[in-house]
């Protein structure tokens, strides 16, 4: 494997999780038009991140052991599928679970490809 190609698949998750955790973080944004007061707004925007609470563990505990964070992210896409059946169209399922799967797998292949990518 060519220095190029590791580097791609040791970055390429980690970055992708950050940016999936800002896109997660978006949806968070509507609890400001929702005419709360200020204590409310804080606690319903708190209650609103959770889902990007959770994807930032794991990337804290992928970025060390890989095979934790790439079990823990297709654990996140399985439970967020199983948790919301029948309420979404397919496309927000793919839309929160494809990523997390995505993301799940990278890290898995990071972890078994491990010995390679530490080695220059």
């Amino acid at each position: 494997m060519n220095r190029n190609a590791k580097l791609a698949l040791f970055w390429t998750p980690r970055i992708l999780c950050i940016l999936f955790a800002i896109f997660l973080s978006l949806f968070s944004l509507d609890v400001f038009g929702e005419g709360y007061g200020f204590w409310e707004t804080i606690l319903a925007l708190l209650i609103h991140l959770v889902p990007v609470y959770l994807v930032v563990i794991a990337l804290l505990l992928a970025w060390k052991w890989e095979w934790i964070g790439g079990l823990l992210f297709l654990g996140l896409a399985a439970f967020y599928i199983i948790m919301s059946w029948g309420h979404f169209e397919w496309s927000v399922y793919l839309l929160i679970s494809g990523p997390l799967t995505l993301l799940g797998v990278l890290f898995l292949l990071n972890w078994k490809y491990r010995a390679q990518l530490r080695t220059n």
